[in-house]
This record gives structure tokens, sequence and C-alpha cells, in this order.
């Protein structure tokens, strides 16, 4: 019999805690525009900084989860985030905004370290991540209908705080500390694998959130300037697209890897290029509501299928939190890349420019995942390094699943085993062997 698959809620509570002030990004940042007498410059700004404080903390504290505890990070984090936001979401003192939005960002990053690290080390990270993925969607889309209908310009900022209150109660569950491995005198802290797959893929990624977070960031004012809706509506088609997104979760959770890696990050980026053409050039609700939606059902397959190989490129989980990091420096960088083309050019031409930069991407991203995944195996055939195509086979045959090695485990070493033998057979203890000898014959 084999042991059902369990989903660790923590961990999923504590992404969607980490991942929901990203999600909100347009809606925050206009809020703070209108409710502050801000300009779209300084309210972007804001944002930007949020984000930016959020991938500092992946950064500083990517190796930093075991030897901290993850439940006291964990901890840490929603503190500094409930303080921080809901602190920027009491005040109308635009500096004291800006430092509790620092402060609050500081914390969502150090969550989705916490997170990120462990989602790694679980048997089905893919699993894990399309659940947070599936709940922080859910989330926010309940929030784009809801913000509409309350006065403030800090409403996201506390719906963002009292998530991080929720969270709170569920980190009792996380691991005070990963104990250090024995070692001895001539072992080491493991070196940081595959390097050159990962600094590929971390800077691949930083391009690709800084594609989806230009348009992102503009998509409210594309909604309004040139598709002419209203702020309502364009509410209610985030809405559907993050509803929409739910749909895109499901379906990743359902497929897994019977396609590789491979195919979904590199044929989704493409698709994705294209819907963000779409819905950059919209004139009419229609269109709009088709870029929109399409993209967003698009947009959390494809990143979740990068969040699970960022995190089978460490089993400690460095890659997929400097990798998260990446992506959150592309997501402060986005809005304000979005607002420069789509000035200078308008929203039409710069739609195109980042199409053509996401074809670009998914050059990269495509083949670190065929060379750390491994291409589809035929049946019969054999490699070093397991793959989902192995663990179909092992399935039809009746392997038991934990003999086939997952996506992007590291190799098992070879061991020379002495044999203890009887004494060396003498020379002439052994004779030719020839055809034309009869049995029998000496």
């Amino acid at each position: 019999m084999f042991a059902p698959r369990t989903t660790p809620w923590p961990l999923v509570a504590l992404f969607t805690a980490g991942y929901l002030a990203p999600y909100l990004l347009p809606t925050t940042v206009g809020r703070l525009e209108r409710g502050l007498a801000l300009s779209a410059t300084q309210a972007g700004a804001v944002g930007s900084a949020l984000l930016l404080s959020s991938a500092t903390a992946g950064f500083l504290l990517a190796s930093r989860v075991e030897r901290a505890g993850a439940r006291t990070l964990a901890r840490l984090g929603l503190v500094l985030a409930v303080v921080g936001y809901g602190g920027a979401a009491l005040t109308t003192a635009v500096p004291a905004v800006v430092a509790g939005a620092v402060v609050g960002g500081f914390g969502s990053g150090t969550a989705t370290t916490v997170a990120a690290t462990r989602i790694a080390a679980e048997p089905d990270p893919h699993r894990a991540s399309t659940f947070g993925l599936l709940s922080v969607s859910a989330l926010a889309g309940a929030v784009y209908l809801t913000v509409p209908h309350l006065p403030g310009h800090g409403v996201t900022l506390a719906a963002i705080a009292l998530t991080a209150l929720a969270v709170w109660p569920l980190t009792s569950r996380l691991p005070a500390g990963t104990p250090a491995p024995l070692c001895t005198g001539t072992e080491s802290v493991p070196r940081l694998p595959h390097r050159r797959s990962g600094m590929v893929l971390a800077g691949a990624v930083l391009l690709w959130s800084l594609a989806q977070n230009a348009l992102w960031g503009v998509s409210g004012r594309i909604g309004v300037g040139q598709a002419n809706l209203s702020e309502t509506t364009v509410g209610v088609v985030f809405a559907a697209a993050l509803g929409a997104g739910l749909l895109g979760v499901l379906a990743a959770g359902a497929l897994g890897s019977r396609l590789g890696r491979a195919l979904p990050i590199g044929g989704g980026t493409v698709l994705i290029a294209g819907c963000i053409a779409l819905s950059a050039s919209a004139t009419g609700l229609g269109g709009f509501a088709a870029g929109e939606i399409s993209w967003n059902t698009l947009y959390p397959v494809v990143l979740s299928y990068l969040i699970g190989l960022a995190a089978s490129l460490d089993r400690r989980g460095r890659w997929a939190v400097l990798v998260g990091s990446a992506s959150s420096l592309g997501t402060a960088a986005g809005p304000l890349t979005g607002s420069v083309l789509s000035a200078q050019a308008g929203f039409p031409v710069m739609g195109a420019v980042l199409g053509a930069g996401l074809l670009l991407v998914a050059l990269p991203m495509t083949a670190v995942a065929l060379h750390t995944g491994g291409r589809p195996l035929l049946p019969g055939a054999v490699r070093r390094r397991g793959g989902h195509p192995a663990a179909v086979v092992a399935a039809a045959t009746g392997t038991p699943t934990g003999s086939v090695p997952e996506v992007g485990a590291p190799e098992q070493p070879v061991v020379a085993i002495p044999v203890d033998g009887g004494p060396a057979p003498a020379q002439g203890a052994y004779d030719t062997a020839a055809a034309t000898r009869a049995p029998g014959l000496g």
C-alpha cells in the first residue's frame, strides 16, 4: 500500500500571506494615489519600495531558515506584516505609509522565504505550491470584489495585515529548527548545487516577472483610459481574471508532471506573450476582458512550474528562495517599466515589446527545465536522472513509487565495495577455451 499524499496546510497558508501583496499591487497603488493625493509615479514608487523590501528579505534569509528555525522566522515575518501594513492602513501621513509598506514588505518576503524553503523539502513541491497559488488567487479575487465598495487608501493594506494575523496560529505546526547534520572535521556545508542553471533561471525569471507586472501595474489604466471602462467594471474583470486563474491552478495541479516542466514553462510563456499583446491593445470590454482573463489563467500555471523547477535544483530550498527573490525584483521594476513604455510609445507598443521579450526569455527557462529535469523517456530507456515518464513506467509495472527518483533529485554516489575473497588462483588453474576441444578432454 502507498502512503497518501498530504497537503502541508501551514506552508500553504504562509505562502498565501507572503504572496498576497504582489497580487494586490494594482489596487494598492491605485488606492494610495487617490486616497493620499499622490501622483501615479509616487504611488508606484511606494509599491516598488514594498516589493524591493520583500525581495531583500529573500536574499538575506535564503540560507538562514534552517539555522534560525522555520517557526521563528515565520512568526517574525507575520509580525512585521501585521505591524507594517496595519500601521500604513491606519495613518494618512505619507512618510508613515511608506515606512509601513517597507516594513510590511520585509515581513511578506520573510514569510515567502520560509514557505519556499519548506515547500522545496516536500516530497511533492509542485503540489504544495499549486495549493498556495490556488489559495492566494481566491483570496485576492475576493478582495478585488470587495475593495470598490469600501472607502480609504488602506483597504488592501489592511487585508494583507489581517491575512498575516489569521495565519499566525498555524505557525505552531512549523518546525522550531532543523538539526544540523552530523559531520566530521573534513565535511562542510553543502555547496549550492546547479549553480549555472540556477543563475540562468533566476535571471530569466526576473525578466519574466518584470514583463508580467509591467502589464499588471498599468492594467487598470488600460481598462479605464484606453478601453473606457469604469473602476467597478475593471474590478469585476480583475476578479473574473483571478477566478480564471483558480481554474488554471487546478489544471496545473491535475496535470502535475505528466508533460514535464519544459513544455508548460516554454509553451505557456509563449501563450502569455500573445495575451499581453491582446490586453495592451484592447479598446473595449471584450478585448480587455479576453486578454486579462486568458493571461491570468496561464500566469499561475507557468508560475507553479517555475516554483517547482527552482525547488528541484536544491532540496534545501536555497534556489527556490533566490529565484523567488529575483522574481520579486522583477515584480518591483515592472510597474515602472510599464509606465515608462506606455508613456513613451503607448499601450499597444508596450504590449508588443513585452511580448517579444517574453518570447526571448522562454528559451533559457525551457533549456534549464530540459537540462535539470530530463527529456521524456521511452519505455525501457534508462537515464541517471529521474523524471515523470520513469514514474509512469514504474506505476504501470507495479514498482513502488519510492524507488523512482524525483525530478532534479541528486544523483546517487557510486561506492566501491571491497570483497574479501580467497587466495588468488594459480595461473595454471585455468586453460584456454577452444571451440575444437571436445568436452571432457584434458
